[in-house]
């Protein structure tokens, strides 16, 4: 038997098979690199799904973790430590918020639009039920958060679901109109849609879906969990002015890249009233504002700060995707920074569809996701070079072509 034939029995024998049989046993990481248990080296161009934002064992994430570990790691929320208060006042910061705002820490960005759920519940109260979300939408898999996500197959095993969720459709801002009304308590909407193939918001949208919430007394939630930290070339992409188009919004949501490979969410009030929202003992998390958790994700808010990696994502986000549009066998390039969609020209697959092409890729030592039939979604480090990068263009045309 081989070694990964006895891997894979291993999996098969001991854990859920809900993930599906895995593709790799990835034994080590570096930068923008991984190797599997062969040895076999990858460029991972995914960063486990955005959340790698520093790439594998950063220095600066390797020690912000080990001197905490060695030194406070968990306590519970009856107490707080300094990484819990200083992570929370550099995101103050970096979002500019008024005073009054309040960061609430948990585990995932599940977790993190849970809890911003639940404060769309309390600012509605009992004469507000319907919360609102956008088709194309993803915002988790617990209970709440999946009510949310707009794809039917996510959810119908599980009805029913919690009431009182309406999908509109995406960019149409009569559909939104039409839908808030004085029974709204708020709409839930991603900057960028990422499991739909890396998708923005037409233009004026937000802006809409501001004015609207405001007029009717609903809030305005941004999922920013995969569009976050550093991953658009901003800190979080409602700060991109063609993104955002200026919107402040009444609550954001972020995980993913905030804690660069350690598990973390926060749910960020802005302003004082939507401080309000959830009063002492109506919400909690066991592990939510570890010191070890939180070490973390200071230091990758401080890492990128200090390498300069949002201009560095900036500049090499529009060179990869000006350079992907001028590659054989892609019809267009969607998204903005290191959060990238590359649709597939049919003419050029010979009929493969995304997910094929993504298997040729793995084989070719290239970690890409296909997150439709017809798109590649790449989210890679923010650290990655245009070295890096170029070894992958060079390698596409062929993958598409098979």
């Amino acid at each position: 038997m081989t070694d990964a034939q006895t891997w894979r029995d291993d999996f098969s024998r001991v854990l859920s098979p809900v993930f599906g049989a895995p593709q790799l046993d990835l034994v080590r990481g570096q930068g923008s690199k991984v190797w599997d248990a062969s040895g076999k080296e990858y460029l991972d161009l995914l960063a486990g799904i955005a959340v790698n934002a520093l790439g594998h064992c950063h220095p600066a994430w390797v020690t912000a973790i080990s001197e905490q570990a060695a030194t406070l790691g968990h306590i519970s929320n009856f107490f707080t430590s300094p990484p819990q208060i200083a992570l929370a006042s550099k995101l103050h910061e970096i979002l500019d918020l008024p005073q009054g705002s309040a960061v609430f820490l948990s585990n995932s960005g599940a977790e993190a639009n849970e809890a911003a759920f639940k404060m769309a519940r309390r600012a509605g109260g009992g004469g507000r039920p319907i919360v609102i979300a956008v088709e194309g939408a993803f915002h988790g898999r617990t209970m709440g958060s999946l009510a949310l996500t707009a794809k039917a197959a996510y959810r119908e095993p599980f009805a029913p679901g919690v009431p009182g969720v309406v999908h509109v459709p995406y960019g149409d801002v009569d559909a939104l109109a039409a839908a808030i009304n004085d029974t709204c308590a708020a709409v839930f909407i991603e900057p960028i849609q990422g499991e739909v193939g890396v998708r923005t918001h037409p233009a004026g949208y937000l802006t809409a879906a501001r004015e609207l919430t405001r007029a009717h007394g609903a809030l305005l939630i941004l999922d920013e969990v995969q569009s976050g930290v550093g991953r658009t070339g901003h800190w979080y992409a409602h700060q991109d002015p063609e993104i955002g188009e200026g919107v402040v919004p009444d609550i954001i949501t972020s995980a993913k890249g905030l804690g660069g490979g350690m598990p973390i969410g926060a749910t960020i009030t802005v302003g004082t009233a939507n401080t309000k929202l959830l009063e002492a003992g109506q919400h909690g998390t066991t592990f939510g504002g570890n010191p070890l958790a939180t070490a973390a994700a200071l230091a990758v808010l401080e890492t990128i700060e200090t390498e300069g990696l949002l201009a560095h994502v900036r500049e090499t986000g529009t060179w990869l995707r000006g350079e992907l549009e001028q590659t054989a066998g892609v019809a267009s390039v969607s998204g903005t920074g290191l959060l990238v969609g590359i649709e597939l020209d049919p003419a050029a697959t010979g009929g493969a569809d995304a997910k094929t092409i993504a298997a040729r890729a793995l084989e070719a030592g290239f970690i890409v996701n296909p997150v439709t039939p017809e798109r590649l979604r790449l989210a890679p480090p923010l650290t990655i070079t245009a070295e890096e990068l170029q070894t992958f263009l060079t390698a596409l045309p062929a993958l598409i072509a098979g």
